[in-house]
């Protein structure tokens, strides 16, 4: 199998006091392999509100590569590897929101409530370098 040019890939989400923890930790594993371990931290809002937070870190290849996958799955695909420039920072950074109402149904769109980053490997680490990476390792074995 090829290598994967990123670190690692994060995805986080948070669960306000009117959502289901359940739906919404469910939802967050739409983008992850079986049985992987989801960080839960519970947390209080402005006004005194619960939120729970929960994140996942994948930096095995098999599980980037799998979350990848996920990413493909996108019905706008070709307008995010259009996008990849802006959503490339300079310290190569890949960044992505994804819409996690879709996310509880297993369904991969753009939108909000789950923020993806990835850390593009890139030598040297350039922005450019960094996005030519993370181009080819979203388009896969395409």
């Amino acid at each position: 199998m090829p290598r994967v040019p990123f670190h690692y890939i994060d995805l986080r989400t948070f669960c306000y006091e009117t959502e289901d923890e359940k739906r919404v930790e469910e939802a967050l594993r739409t983008f992850l392999p079986d049985d992987f371990e989801v960080d839960r931290i519970e947390s209080t809002g402005h006004h005194g509100d619960r939120i729970v937070v929960f994140s996942a870190r994948a930096e095995r290849a098999d599980d980037v590569r799998h979350i990848l996958s996920k990413i493909r799955e996108l019905p706008d695909f070709e307008g995010l590897l259009d996008e990849l420039d802006d959503r490339v920072t300079d310290n190569t950074e890949f960044f992505l929101r994804l819409d996690k109402q879709a996310a509880f149904k297993g369904e991969a769109r753009r939108g909000g409530g789950i923020t993806l980053r990835a850390k593009v490997e890139a030598y040297p680490a350039k922005k450019e370098a960094a996005v030519k990476n993370a181009r080819e390792a979203l388009l896969g074995d395409e």
